[in-house]
């Protein structure tokens, strides 16, 4: 601005009587606070008050639309830290918003989101170039996950290209998130609120899960319930219904709720103060117990699992103990005699032979293995689930329900999908090893440590259900995977950094 205002006093006989000097002046420095600024101002209020009074509420939100969507597009292409956290704060809120009757695509507003970050990354990197990001095995095969899905519009087998179109915006768009997430997360500081708010949305999600199991649902929820025989049918057990908090689904909700908190227990081992550590404590008993509301049994493996890999990777006494007293509270929850239906169905989860659904889904998958070993690139991208039944009803996979990720891609990506998925999977993983025992800072450490977990419950989970396709598992999975690798990069700045302070001392 001090710019500007040296432009017009260094040379006040130029240009003055031109249209742009005088529209910079009365918007830029002026800021409309002189005569003609307030004439416009009149005018703009009296159109638009008359606007509405004749248009009525359409034209007030259509004002609204016009007057927050420009600044909010700006600010997440220029300021992509403001992007990534109205990214991550909607993956979280998306179905809660659109439960208030919001009739407006908000599944396009995500894609659009995400399109604006990744338009973001090329601008920035025009300016400060770091394709460092696309460097390592993770990135590359991610890359080649895409281009496969990509190739798939070509599969002669696939009976809609329509579905094609439909899902591989959940794959692409999706998946590119990674490298905006590599290239804009710098410090410690960013990852810290990151994993902050996080957990606060989960908390909420939480809450909102226990008032729905002890206050009830709302009118808005109740009518989405009844709306369809399908969704009563999935959701009231035993003449108990099944809980979503603020997501889609309760396998979405239970899901979220397991890898929130693994990432407590992992920060237990990092924070030293007493009251955080009880804070943490409460909020995995919190988190856990609203995981039981779900009646998703596929989630109630995960947390244990997840653990025995948490005692590898920190075996020494302190977690060897922590861990035994939380299995022997599992292992009681699992024998003890109840007759409350949530704790049923979390003992059934460990009792797979005795479980109905768990046999079917097994048959179904002994049933299709022929269809998978012959097509080595599957029956095309979309063809089972919604997309398969919406644009090929009469086609063999939309009537078959995959119920697992890994089935899904094996049906609709063929073995060579798989083969490839399974190869990204197992990247991360070795990435998430080799980095965590690498870091030197322990708050880096511990950070690379909990997504690692993450990642393995994630990998785990998606056998009995598919974990990532759902918001807001979908964008927070490759949030996870890319601090896995951001933590390594700032530990390997700042022990540089400490080497040349020690050069310099010395």
């Amino acid at each position: 601005m001090e710019k500007d205002l040296q432009l017009f006093i260094a040379k006040p006989n130029e240009g003055h009587t031109s249209l742009k000097y005088r529209l910079r002046k009365l918007f830029w420095v002026d800021k409309l606070t002189n005569t003609t600024g307030l004439i416009i101002l009149l005018l703009m209020s009296v159109g638009l008050g008359a606007l509405i009074a004749y248009k009525g509420t359409l034209a007030g939100a259509l004002i609204l639309v016009l007057m927050i969507v420009p600044p909010v597009i700006y600010s997440v292409v220029v300021f992509p830290q403001f992007g990534m956290v109205v990214l991550l704060v909607l993956a979280y809120l998306l179905f809660y918003i659109m439960r208030f009757g919001i009739d407006f695509p908000m599944g396009t507003v995500m894609d659009g989101i995400q399109g604006l970050l990744i338009l973001g990354f090329f601008i920035h990197q025009k300016r400060n170039p770091n394709w460092k990001v696309f460097h390592g095995p993770i990135s590359t095969m991610i890359l080649i996950w895409i281009f496969y899905n990509l190739v798939e519009v070509a599969n002669p087998v696939t009976e809609s290209r329509l579905a094609w179109v439909y899902t591989i915006r959940a794959v692409a768009i999706v998946m590119l998130t990674y490298f905006v997430f590599m290239y804009q997360i710098k410090t410690v500081k960013q990852i810290r609120f990151l994993l902050k708010m996080w957990i606060a949305l989960s908390v909420f999600a939480a809450l909102y899960a226990f008032k729905q199991e002890f206050i009830g649902f709302s009118a808005a929820e109740e009518e989405w319930l009844y709306s369809d025989p399908n969704i009563k049918e999935l959701l009231f057990i035993a003449g108990h219904w099944r809980k979503f908090s603020i997501f889609s689904d309760p396998v979405a909700f239970s899901y979220n709720m397991v890898v929130s908190s693994i990432l407590c227990i992992a920060m237990l081992t990092y924070v030293k103060q007493t009251w955080k550590k009880a804070v943490l404590a409460i909020l995995v008993v919190l988190l856990f117990t609203a995981m039981l509301f779900s009646g998703t049994r596929g989630a109630y493996v995960l947390l244990p699992a997840a653990m025995v890999l948490f005692v590898i990777l920190r075996f020494n006494r302190q977690v060897v103990i922590g861990t035994a007293i939380a299995g022997v509270g599992i292992l009681f929850l699992i024998l003890m005699p109840t007759s409350n239906s949530n704790i049923v169905r979390f003992q059934t989860a460990f009792k797979p032979n005795e479980d109905i659904s768990f046999q079917a889904r097994k048959n179904n998958q002994k049933r299709i293995q022929p269809y998978i070993l012959s097509h080595p690139m599957g029956g095309g991208l979309g063809a089972t689930g919604a997309w398969g039944q919406r644009f090929a009803p009469n086609s063999y996979l939309a009537k078959f329900p995959p119920d697992s990720g890994y089935v899904r891609i094996a049906v609709e990506l063929g073995w060579i999908g798989l083969a490839i998925f399974c190869l990204l999977m197992f990247f991360i993983l070795r990435e998430g090893i080799n980095n965590y025992y690498t870091i030197r800072d322990k708050e880096l450490k511990t950070y690379c440590m909990a997504m690692l977990l993450i990642v393995f419950a994630y990998n785990i989970g998606n056998y009995p259900q598919e974990a990532l396709v759902q918001f807001p598992s979908n964008i927070y999975f490759y949030l996870v995977v890319a601090i896995i690798n951001v933590t390594k990069v700032i530990d390997d700045k700042q022990e540089e950094k400490r080497l040349k302070q020690a050069a310099i001392s010395l």
